[in-house]
């Protein structure tokens, strides 16, 4: 009997971060809704784009109810220590800064980062040759850190959005920008990125830009609601409804190596 009772005693414990999923309460899901094809605002007011949808799919498989919480992505770590969110899915690269301050999932998708400027302006994106050049990067981004570490001789202008760095480029108030190549595809692809084009060779140097994008987590949640996503990551892996998802905004695999 004592050895029952200890066999029950472990398979309860093993199950309690799924267990917790499933019986918590609402879950708040921080995301940024300015950063088409991931998370982007319709006409209608209402949030779209494949983190959105995969936000919401997991909600379901892990059965809670959730709150997608639109936040400026440079608020989004800052609310989730706060405790104003539980969890963030807005393409938030796995960095050891970012590490330092808080945990993530599993890596659910991993893409570079690219350059895009005017098309014809060559390819030459070395530190010498972008002298003296306009950077629009957004703020709180790996694409902000890796320029501000690597090309001092350029300006770097910082936006809040990256919908607000495409503005500017289009207009010509900024010479370049770096951003996830999977972006910078969706942005050349409308009306606004007409005579721009992508610059130079893919970037992924994983010090600036980690190895993938995960779930923003509390690091006291790491093992419980951690634990959750990870399984709801794997069981969207194993049942083809992440590549579902995302043969309906681009063509190509974006899978964590």
């Amino acid at each position: 009997m004592p050895q029952r009772r200890l066999a029950l005693a472990l398979s309860l414990t093993l199950l309690a971060p799924w267990a917790h999923a499933q019986t918590a309460g609402k879950l708040r899901i921080g995301v940024e809704g300015a950063y088409p094809p991931f998370s982007e605002v319709a006409p209608n007011g209402q949030l779209r784009g494949l983190e959105i949808d995969l936000a919401r799919h997991w909600c379901a498989q892990m059965k809670r109810e959730c709150e997608l919480v639109k936040i400026d992505f440079d608020g989004l770590i800052p609310a989730l220590q706060a405790r104003k969110i539980d969890a963030i899915v807005a393409s938030l690269s796995i960095t050891p800064a970012r590490q330092k301050a808080i945990a993530f999932s599993k890596p659910y998708y991993a893409t570079p980062q690219t350059f895009v400027g005017r098309a014809g302006a060559g390819n030459d994106i070395a530190p010498a040759a972008l002298q003296g050049k306009r950077i629009g990067v957004q703020s709180a981004t790996i694409n902000e850190a890796y320029v501000n570490a690597l090309y001092r001789q350029s300006q770097v202008v910082r936006y809040a959005t990256q919908d607000q760095v495409y503005l500017d480029l289009s207009n010509g108030r900024v010479d370049y920008t770096l951003v996830d190549s999977v972006a910078a595809d969706t942005f050349l692809a409308s009306a606004a990125g007409k005579g721009l084009a992508r610059v130079g060779p893919p970037l992924r140097d994983p010090q600036y830009f980690g190895r993938g994008v995960g779930v923003g987590l509390r690091k006291t949640d790491a093992a419980t609601l951690g634990a959750a996503f990870n399984a709801a990551i794997d069981a969207s892996r194993t049942d083809g409804s992440f590549d579902r998802f995302a043969r309906q905004y681009f063509p190509y695999d974006i899978s964590p190596p």
